[in-house]
């Protein structure tokens, strides 16, 4: 009995001890997971303040990037205020955030992405956000630097807003960028070698516009890849485009990043040259927006009315020598493409040279009132030299008659609502002849101009005319060449010459010598007022604090 009650007592304690490893063990587990329960909460806490914080970033970075796209310029003052997000817990997350202005205006090359090699007038800002929620006493401070790139639009051989067509019939070799901001189409009948990038905001197709109403042609279609060789957009027996699954990793491959849409990444670009309204303000007239022109222009024709701003922003009108100088006249022919006779102002640029009237800021807005039945205009005549570099704005429609700028070549531009060429052999009389009989046949004729400028959009099973025939004609240019260097934009849609485009009734088509005028890489070349596009960039952004008490 002695020995058995022994044993009795070590079970006892033996299960004691069990009990106490076994209740030790329970609160360690109880610990534990309080304290995971704690590090989540904490990390939960950060988690909610980081993101609170870094939507201060992103609210201050699009206030910059929407002021730049409808100013030109920073906000004043810079983007600064507070604000709070969702609650945790309980309690509200306070965010407030400020821009400073670090450096800038500066001048660089931009280096990376599709609009690599352009030059931009750089600023640069750091933006700090802070979150902090009150009752988990937790907060993160961030920090974010954003560059603002004003890119001369000059610098695009073709900039389209929004779709932009390429078909030439005979062969064509362009150089320069390539840019649309809504789709790009393009096709050749004969051959199309694009010798730079092509970019598009929305997508790159081979083919025609469904709105044009024209068959595709199957011409061969090159661009050139970043080793400089042309490539063709057609790989055994097929086109490569934004119809293409793996269309992404086939243009990288075979262009190595210079053909690129939305697929890749390419977003709208932007003229902050108009406050308000559209882009075609530009061309409108003083009374009707402030983004015209008009207002900066140093000679003004206005109805019939030659006014001359002087150094001193007085007004002086002169009318009376402008017309005795022989520098402003009147014409009048007949437009096939408009069906109109034409009423022009006719300005002669080799008077206008020798006039002591040549604009002090080299910028002439010219605009007639519509009516009558006639379509007003303006007429660019003995144009082949320049005084100085010079921007003509007009509300209406700008013909221009014979070679141009190609004397001493000066920085130029022509912005209208839509540009017409006239060869060196137009004869204001042969407007109503018919193509047929041999009549109205072109000569070679050379513009060194860029150009802004409408056209009649595709719509409805009409095409636009492409850009190929954006400059528009009126003569029989078959077999003749039309030389062109300079930038081509179009940035809306004409409204005052609003003819349909046709071929072959009021025009054949030239043998287009078109390129890029390289001249326009350098910003000392740019003509006077050149609009800007506006990129806003988030260069980069760190963490600086992230705290818990």
């Amino acid at each position: 009995m002695k020995k058995l009650q022994t044993q009795s007592g070590f079970t006892i304690i033996i299960f004691m001890a069990l009990l106490l490893m076994l209740t030790l063990a329970g609160i360690n587990a109880v610990m534990t997971s309080t304290t995971e329960v704690d590090i989540a909460g904490n990390s939960m806490n950060t988690s909610n303040t980081f993101y609170a914080a870094e939507s201060g970033l992103e609210k201050a970075a699009a206030e910059l990037e929407t002021y730049y796209r409808t100013n030109g310029t920073a906000p004043d003052p810079l983007p600064t205020d507070s604000f709070n997000v969702n609650e945790y817990d309980g309690a509200p997350i306070g965010v407030s955030y400020n821009t400073v202005h670090i450096n800038g205006p500066y001048q660089k090359h931009l280096v990376k992405g599709a609009y690599s090699g352009l030059y931009a007038l750089v600023n640069e800002y750091e933006v700090t956000s802070a979150a902090a929620t009150e009752n988990s006493h937790t907060k993160t401070e961030l920090k974010m630097m954003v560059e603002s790139d004003l890119v001369p639009i000059f610098q695009f051989a073709v900039f389209y807003d929004p779709v932009l067509e390429i078909a030439p019939g005979p062969a064509m070799t362009l150089g320069g960028r390539v840019h649309s901001n809504g789709d790009l189409y393009i096709q050749a009948g004969n051959s199309l070698t694009v010798n730079s990038h092509l970019t598009a905001a929305g997508n790159i197709f081979h083919g025609r516009s469904p709105q044009s109403g024209r068959s595709t042609d199957y011409g061969d279609v090159f661009i050139m890849d970043n080793s400089g060789n042309p490539v063709a957009m057609e790989q055994s027996g097929n086109w490569i485009d934004a119809n293409d699954a793996d269309w992404v990793d086939q243009s990288l491959a075979l262009w190595g990043g210079r053909v690129e849409d939305s697929d890749h990444g390419i977003t709208p670009l932007n003229l902050p040259v108009v406050q308000s309204g559209e882009p075609i303000d530009m061309i409108k007239r003083a009374t009707e927006t402030a983004d015209s022109y008009e207002h900066s222009a140093t000679l003004k024709i206005v109805d019939g009315q030659a006014i001359y701003v002087n150094p001193d922003s007085s007004e002086t009108n002169i009318t009376s020598d402008l017309v005795s100088a022989g520098v402003i006249s009147t014409g009048s022919f007949y437009d096939g493409r408009e069906g109109k006779t034409v009423e022009t102002v006719d300005i002669d640029m080799s008077a206008l040279n020798s006039s002591g009237y040549w604009p002090n800021n080299g910028i002439i807005y010219t605009s007639e009132t519509q009516g009558g039945g006639n379509l007003k205009a303006t007429r660019l005549t003995n144009g082949s030299e320049l005084h100085a570099d010079l921007t003509v704005c007009s509300e209406n429609p700008v013909y221009v008659h014979g070679d141009y700028n190609t004397v001493s070549k000066k920085a130029a531009c022509i912005m209208t609502d839509a540009m017409t060429i006239l060869s060196n052999d137009w004869n204001d009389g042969d407007g109503s002849l018919s193509l047929s009989d041999g009549n109205r046949k072109a000569a070679a004729t050379t513009v060194n101009s860029s150009y802004m400028t409408g056209n009649v959009p595709s719509d409805g099973g009409k095409y636009s005319g492409g850009f190929e025939n954006l400059p528009r004609f009126l003569e029989n240019w078959s077999g003749i060449e039309f030389k062109w260097r300079g930038s081509a934009i179009d940035l809306w849609e004409s409204e005052q010459a609003d003819g349909d485009w046709a071929y072959g009734s009021f025009y054949t088509a030239p043998n287009r010598n078109w390129e890029f005028d390289t001249d326009l890489l350098d910003p000392n070349n740019l003509p006077p007022g050149t609009p800007l596009i506006s990129i806003v960039q988030k260069v980069s952004w760190r963490e600086v604090v992230a705290t818990q008490d």
